[in-house]
């Protein structure tokens, strides 16, 4: 078997499982295998693959078919030119989430102190503190699993931040000038429609959030003025259909200045919304 004749093959078995993304994930698992570079790939094409290595990567297709996420076959995934390490215990960062921290980044300041709340991975959080090195930063997630990868993602893009494993606010101590956080927020009765690379590999509790899917947001409105500073932003992530009820949420926890911001696709992707001073 060649390069090409492997890429098509591989392509072809994806189509087949209903990837919508099958060539780029064949191209992407055959350099996985090969360990070679796209250069390298089109210097001949057609050259012959050793028998061992076309195993590997008839392995690794076959997992993909199976809808494994291509991140988690890797063991890592790319957020704001960053990498970052993923497993099954953390959800896979995606392009969406890069809005909420472009939109943190136009409100934090050199010294501010921010919370990542349901931290995951650790990418909104790490990639903030790579953009501004005196911020400081804590990361909160109920998962011990998570909070170790989180870790590792700070040592290998070389920041510092402090990490608590605890449910939402219970072990969070202090205050901040703004608070981050992509929470669950897909209803429960919409769990069993995601797509299988979702429903079957993501972590559940990364996800479900509860029945309406707000659940996270009315804590993280009330219990997060107990931690934000007068004047202080919070930054979150949300589904598309989600802006005028977390707007409202809000709204009524007494927060000012609440903004919904869209996405490349003109859905509702982040609120902001910024505790007032009390008088």
């Amino acid at each position: 078997m060649t390069y090409r004749e492997a890429l098509n093959y591989g392509e072809n078995i994806l189509s087949e499982a209903g990837i919508a993304d099958a060539a780029t994930d064949s191209r992407i698992l055959l350099f996985e295998a090969l360990g070679i570079t796209r250069e390298e790939y089109y210097q001949d094409p057609w050259e012959e693959i050793s028998d061992e290595k076309e195993e590997s990567f008839r392995i690794l297709i076959g997992k993909r078919a199976q809808r494994i996420p291509l991140q988690y076959m890797l063991g890592k995934a790319s957020f704001m030119g960053l990498t970052f390490k993923v497993d099954s215990n953390v959800l896979i960062p995606r392009m969406d989430t890069e809005i909420l921290v472009l939109e943190a980044q136009k409100r934090l300041f050199p010294g501010n102190r921010v919370l990542d709340m349901c931290t995951g991975s650790g990418c909104i959080l790490i990639s903030l503190l790579k953009g501004e090195s005196t911020l400081e930063g804590v990361g909160s997630d109920i998962s011990k699993q998570a909070i170790l990868v989180a870790r590792e993602n700070a040592v290998s893009n070389e920041v510092k931040a402090s990490w608590v494993t605890g449910n939402m606010f219970e072990k969070t101590d202090g205050c901040f000038d703004m608070i981050v956080s992509n929470p669950p927020y897909i209803r429960s009765k919409d769990m069993g429609s995601l797509m299988p690379e979702i429903r079957d590999f993501e972590p559940p509790n990364a996800l479900d959030g509860g029945e309406d899917g707000l659940s996270f947001y009315r804590i993280l409105a009330k219990d997060g003025k107990g931690h934000l500073k007068e004047g202080g932003t919070i930054a979150m992530e949300i589904g598309a259909d989600q802006g005028d009820d977390v707007y409202g949420i809000f709204e009524d926890e007494g927060y000012k200045d609440i903004e919904i911001v869209m996405d490349l696709a003109g859905h509702d992707r982040v609120v902001l919304a910024r505790r007032g001073n009390e008088k």
